[in-house]
């Protein structure tokens, strides 16, 4: 009972009364054409096959359930495989809410009859119309109340223990209520489900409440009564193969029932197929059905182990199928490059931010302003709000309006960061423009939406934030373990480049805008590879903003580099110091050492002097780097960003690291040469030398050039 009031809290109400058009159609051809086909085939093997009188009995029932498509089942099988967020699993979801509608009052009327069997027909007629006035005492008496009971929590608050008590005396009441009319107790509570408010404060506060209680003793007590009564000896082969050809036969009448409307609703086949699969996925609402009917004996021992066996063996078909058949990660492959790297020049830069926390908003609008957005070059932001999914099962991706005249009135935390990007965007008219999204979802599914919104908006870098958070003291204030899993995931799949901001702009204590400081510092550490590429090209943007200082600084290897892979680097570099010329903004370094320890040694000296540090992820292979790796706690940032996000590297600095677009995994192209259209969007300065001591780096050449 609790376990079906949470499934109901759980589900979107308006998604049940309003699927969309390819829902609909897929719901009611899923529902009705395997009703229609395999009920009258129980018929027909009960009429020329010999069979245990029980099994011809119980058949129909058997044959009729396969037609449930329920939403719970659907739901956890999705979450499970990580698909919940595609457009293939959302319109699943769609289909199963809809076809539940239709099923809960199917339901409400087979158990009508099944309690009243033994009744009049007057009592089963009244315990039949009863259903509809529980649920208009639901609907008007028992959810108004719980309005106002939310309605009496402070916004932002979470709802208090007594409102809590009230809602889950009600479900004791409604479940009472239901057995009271002639319905099963189930029913009442599935009801007040679907009228209480999903997600937070009220559905997340439930949910949160009773997931303990359900997951971790109620749910598993049911599983394990439900195995201790499935009785396997009782079966005969005979009645063994009879279930298997009706349940067989229903999963490829579901499959091709839902072929027939793609035809029509232009989905490919193959994904048919696959949806086909998710639509015949079986689970606890299976069980709790064959529960009920071997409670009101509908079915006997043998029947209901026949019925639990098919449950488990479809489940464990599908499953595999599912993920041999469905990779939604090549959904996104880009057709084109999409790196700053390779932009057109003073083409715009589409910056995709990805923003948890709306403390970390003054970071991120330095970041954007840094980038230089010029009406030449403009750039457009596209801000995804990330909001961990609870108390629903459902993920969703709002778009927000684009009206940029006016601000969001209320007081979410997402309002606040839609309010403060329109507020930039208002202050770089003509410069800046903004767009915002919201994924509400699973933090294990979250890329998929990230990804998703990175195509279709045709972003040039997507910038994720880092899963550790500063404290004012310097020390690690707190550690999310599902962003860090979401960065991960995000890095093998992003359709362009990518970045993960390591934000310590609260170290600074000062939250100010990048143009109101006289100087803002930013460094680019240069090894080799295509990651640091991207990343030197990212300052050759920035180092065109009138408050932005350049420093690159370069690392060599004494006497053992490649001469080819260090024309190919001095071509580049070259190419961005001829570009910048006169330029007073900008400062070169090149550092030779010998090992890692050297390295490290010049990493330390940077602390505190920059407000901005930016590194590729990857760097080409060098003894340059060797053992600096055995050290490396987050693997993601690569070695140097690792080094650089690391609490013992006293600095204030916020760090980026980059990684240019990789296809499944790989880079486009690995060519480092510098194109004659990429010239003008680089940075530079001149060059002396200066020898150091021997047994530290040597420092060869630093260099400041006024600008004209």
């Amino acid at each position: 009972m609790f376990f079906l009031f949470a499934v109901g809290v759980k589900m979107e109400t308006k998604m049940m009364l309003r699927p969309g058009r390819k829902a609909i159609a897929i719901g009611i051809s899923v529902m009705f054409f395997t009703l229609a086909l395999t009920a009258p085939l129980s018929l027909i093997l009960i009429k020329y096959l010999p069979m245990d009188e029980t099994l011809a009995k119980s058949l129909p029932f058997i044959a009729a359930s396969q037609c449930l498509t329920p939403f719970p089942n659907i739901g956890c099988l999705l979450a499970e495989l990580e698909i919940l967020n595609t457009d293939l699993g959302r319109l699943a979801i769609s289909s199963a809410m809809f076809c539940d509608l239709i099923g809960i009052s199917l339901t409400a009327v087979a158990l009508a009859l099944l309690q009243n069997s033994g009744g009049s027909v007057l009592t089963t007629v009244l315990a039949i119309l009863s259903s509809p006035a529980l649920l208009l005492v639901i609907v008007y008496v028992i959810r108004p109340a719980v309005l106002w009971i939310l309605s009496r929590t402070p916004e932002g608050k979470p709802v208090g223990e007594m409102g809590i008590c009230f809602v889950f005396i009600t479900v004791l009441i409604a479940g009472f209520l239901s057995e009271t009319i002639g319905q099963h107790f189930v029913l009442g509570p599935l009801i007040l489900g679907l009228a209480v408010p999903e997600g937070p404060p009220l559905g997340a506060a439930l949910v949160l409440k009773l997931d303990t209680l359900i997951s971790g003793f109620l749910y598993p007590t049911f599983l394990t009564v439900s195995g201790l009564e499935t009785n396997i000896f009782k079966i005969h082969f005979r009645s063994m193969w009879i279930v298997g050809i009706v349940v067989l036969f229903a999963c490829l009448v579901k499959i091709g029932a839902v072929i027939l409307p793609a035809l029509y609703t232009k989905i490919p086949i193959r994904e048919a197929v696959v949806l086909g699969l998710m639509l015949n996925a079986r689970g606890i609402c299976e069980l709790m059905v064959y529960n009920l009917w071997r409670n009101a004996k509908v079915l006997s021992d043998q029947e209901f182990a026949l019925s639990v066996i098919s449950v488990i063996g479809v489940t464990a078909i599908i499953t595999p199928l599912i993920r041999v058949l469905y990779d939604p990660s090549k959904q996104n492959l880009p057709i084109k490059r999409r790196s700053i790297q390779h932009a057109k020049r003073d083409a715009e830069l589409r910056i995709l931010v990805c923003i948890h926390n709306q403390d970390a908003v003054p970071s991120i609008i330095n970041l954007l302003e840094a980038s230089n957005p010029t009406p030449e070059s403009p750039i457009a932001v596209i801000a995804v709000i990330l909001v961990e999914l609870v108390g629903r099962t459902t993920p969703v991706l709002v778009a927000h309006k684009t009206q940029r005249s006016t601000l969001e009135t209320t007081a979410s935390r997402s309002n606040h960061i839609i309010n403060a990007l329109r507020h930039y965007e208002h202050h770089n008219e003509g410069c800046v423009t903004t767009q915002s999204f919201s994924a509400i979802s699973h933090f294990a599914t979250m890329h998929d939406d990230i990804c998703r919104v990175a195509l279709d908006q045709d972003a040039t870098i997507v910038i994720v934030p880092f899963h550790k958070n500063w404290a004012i003291d310097g020390s690690i204030g707190s550690v999310n373990r599902a962003i860090h899993a979401m960065n991960i995931k995000v890095l093998d799949r992003a359709p362009c480049s990518v970045g993960i901001l390591i934000d310590r702009g609260i170290l600074t204590g000062s939250m100010s805008n990048l143009n109101s400081q006289s100087e803002y510092q930013v460094a680019v550490i240069y090894i080799g590879g295509s990651d640091d590429i991207e990343a030197l090209y990212y300052g050759a943007r920035m180092a065109k903003h009138y408050n932005v200082t350049l420093t690159v600084m370069r690392f060599l290897l004494f006497g053992r580099d490649n001469a080819r892979e260090r024309k190919l680097d001095n071509d580049l570099i070259d190419a961005f110091r001829n570009a910048n010329a006169g330029n007073e903004g900008f400062l070169y370094h090149e550092e030779v050492v010998r090992n890692g320890v050297g390295v490290a040694s010049c990493i330390r000296e940077l602390e505190n002097s920059f407000d901005l540090m930016i590194v590729g992820r990857h760097h080409r292979e060098s003894p340059i780097l060797l053992g600096l790796e055995t050290w490396s706690e987050c693997p993601e940032l690569g070695v140097v960003g690792d080094m650089l996000a690391s609490p013992d590297f006293g600095s204030t600095a916020s760090v980026l690291v980059v990684q240019q677009q990789r296809v499944g995994g790989k880079l486009i192209n690995r060519s480092t040469k510098p194109v004659a259209t990429d010239i003008n969007r680089l940075s530079h300065g001149g060059a002396d030398s200066s020898i150091g001591d021997a047994n530290r780096p040597w420092t060869i050449s630093m260099d400041r050039i006024s600008r004209n």
